[in-house]
């Protein structure tokens, strides 16, 4: 299992440190975040790897610096490290922060690492011509296009 979860912190010199998306608070602030890997039977999670991630602002030339390693590349090398070091799963799970990610989903590819990630309502996926190929339309599909969370309709209150 992926996870990347930040914490506030004050101040620009400590390294790691910038603004960014902080889940914890439900917003971007000024804090570090950490990607850490989990292995998990469902009944025990089990920590076992963790890399600060390091925001562009850090490098000389920003996000084109070959050091520079986005949150999807650093769960990528995190995922790979795991197997490595055999732990085994059935496959790597992750929000839909690391659905919009080709080299994620490229890097686990080469790691031959199987996965399972959430997707953003609106983003599409293959699947048969026939067949939903977003969230939103796979709802529609069970509950009906007019459903009043989908429609907009707000249901009578009586």
């Amino acid at each position: 299992m992926i996870d990347d979860s930040g914490d506030r912190k004050d101040g620009t010199a400590t390294a790691h440190v910038g603004r960014q998306w902080l889940g914890r608070l439900g917003k971007t602030d000024n804090g570090i975040v950490t990607v850490t890997t989990v292995w998990t039977d469902g009944r025990v999670y089990y920590p076992l790897h963790a890399r600060p991630y390091t925001p562009a602002r850090h490098f000389a030339r920003g996000r084109s610096d070959l050091a520079f390693r986005t949150k999807p590349q650093l769960a990528a090398a995190l995922a790979a490290r795991g197997k490595e070091a055999g732990f085994g799963c059935r496959a790597v799970v992750a929000d839909c922060a690391y659905s919009v990610s080709a080299d994620w989903y490229l890097a686990l590819r080469e790691a031959g690492l199987p996965y399972v990630v959430a997707l953003k309502p609106h983003r599409g996926t293959w699947a048969p011509a026939d067949q939903p190929h977003t969230p939103i339309k796979g709802d529609d599909l069970l509950r009906g296009p007019r459903h009043p969370c989908r429609s907009g309709i707000r249901p009578a209150v009586r």
